[in-house]
């Protein structure tokens, strides 16, 4: 089990970070960025079948497959954006996490309003 090996990780990652915070907070912090990174690597190997997965979705029900990549790419800027403010959060830096998360949201309007748009031209299509 993954999720096993992933909170062992954390848990350990946790305690030696714990430990050397008084001593070398420098330390403690690259500890906590190094877990996330590797906590990372060991979740992105799952993501290849659930974009598989979408893909064949799209594929079944003839949908363009933009439309797919937009959506995957909304969910990779929050995931990053959460994980970039929490790293500044963990630093004792909470305005730069906030900027961080505002920039998120920010670049997922962007990414989608063609989505938004495309609904839109829908639904003026569908209403008499």
């Amino acid at each position: 089990m993954e999720i096993l090996q992933i909170v062992g990780l954390g848990m350990v990652a946790a305690v030696i970070s714990i430990i050397l915070k008084s001593q070398r907070p420098e330390i403690s912090l690259q500890i906590g960025i190094i877990t996330g990174v590797i906590i990372f690597a060991l979740v992105v190997v799952n993501l290849s079948t659930v974009l598989k997965l979408l893909e064949g979705i799209a594929n079944k029900v003839d949908l363009d497959l933009i439309y797919v990549t937009t959506i995957i790419k909304v969910i990779g800027i929050a995931y990053i954006a959460q994980f970039g403010a929490e790293v500044c959060r963990d630093a004792g830096e909470g305005a730069i996490a906030s900027k961080i998360e505002f920039a998120g949201k920010i670049l997922i309007i962007v990414m989608a309003a063609p989505i938004i748009l495309a609904l839109l031209n829908l639904l003026v299509e569908i209403l008499p």
